[in-house]
């Protein structure tokens, strides 16, 4: 039985390395939690060898009644003094992190919003409100503040390497400040159960230079290329995508739905669950609730041939 348990350790090992690694941190604010949860690990281990040392000890001594006097004191400062002080200094500790954490300053401002299974993000700047979905994207060393909300059900927004995790309840904002000091693409996900597709609800983090993050910025804000008479938008109009989905640039206005103005420079498709590429595009077409279940977007399995090919042409030209 007991060799049993040690093959089960590299199985909860493993769960500890990937892109969701919140031991791996690359901001500012993961390194103050993790400076935390290391005091509270170690802590706790050296508390519990002092509980249990002490009880041995109690054990396999003789009973002195002249101890008692001695005993009682250590209870006192052992088993109260000390134990509140380091609760209370643990707390206020925690305390400070949380005040970092969700402070109301930075210098990005970032709304997102979560829907049933997927992330309206929209970036709020001084020309406009830019609007994209499902991929975030942060320059690095730079704070920025997310306005978080739900549409209908409360989710969790967590990035594990970027550190915090924040409820996002319906008519309520709650607001998280992270601050990347590391480029990368970063995993996130829901961290809170909100129905069928909880599991397939994620999203990824992409921590970029300043340069870089302000020139895709200033192309995410302008609206789509679409030459007049194209075959492929021709299905889009005909099939009624433009009454869920908005393509700026064009008379698809659909609120529904994530906004596809430039889809193909994403680089996940479903939520961060599938690669964007054109197979997956025409799955996701023809088969939506075979590749995530309980969505809105209802399939088009009639949807095939030339028109299908011209349809997912056309989305991937969206970049």
């Amino acid at each position: 039985m007991r060799f049993s348990i040690y093959l089960t350790l590299p199985l909860f090992l493993a769960g500890c390395s990937g892109r969701h690694n919140w031991l791996a941190s690359a901001g500012a604010e993961a390194d103050r939690v993790e400076g935390l949860f290391w005091v509270l690990l170690i802590g706790a281990a050296v508390i519990w060898c002092l509980v249990i040392g002490a009880a041995v000890y109690a054990h396999r001594r003789q009973v002195d009644p002249s101890l008692e006097t001695q005993a009682r004191r250590f209870i006192i400062w052992g088993g109260a003094v000390f134990p509140s002080v380091l609760v209370g200094t643990l707390l206020v500790w925690g305390l400070v992190i949380l005040r970092d954490i969700t402070a109301d300053e930075g210098d990005l401002t970032v709304r997102v919003d979560g829907e049933r299974w997927w992330w309206r993000v929209i970036y709020e700047t001084s020309e406009g409100d830019v609007v994209t979905a499902n991929e975030i994207r942060l320059p690095v060393d730079r704070t920025a503040l997310f306005r978080l909300t739900a549409d209908d059900v409360i989710h969790s927004f967590w990035v594990p390497a970027l550190g915090g995790k924040m409820d996002m309840i319906p008519g309520r904002e709650t607001r998280l400040t992270l601050t990347p000091v590391k480029t990368g693409n970063w995993g996130g996900l829901c961290a809170e159960y909100c129905g069928g597709a909880h599991a397939l609800m994620r999203f990824d983090a992409i921590v970029m230079e300043q340069a870089d993050f302000e020139a895709w910025l200033a192309h995410e804000a302008e609206p789509a290329q679409v030459a007049a008479g194209d075959p492929g938008y021709t299905v889009f109009a005909e099939e009624g995508c433009g009454a869920c989905h908005t393509i700026r640039g064009t008379e698809a206005a659909g609120p529904v739905g994530p906004d596809l103005t430039h889809l193909a420079a994403r680089e996940k498709l479903g939520a961060g669950i599938y690669e964007m590429t054109p197979g997956n595009m025409a799955r996701w077409i023809t088969e939506t609730h075979e590749m995530k279940p309980d969505i809105d977007m209802p399939p088009y399995p009639d949807l095939s041939g030339a028109r299908l090919d011209r349809l997912v042409a056309f989305l991937m030209s969206l970049d």
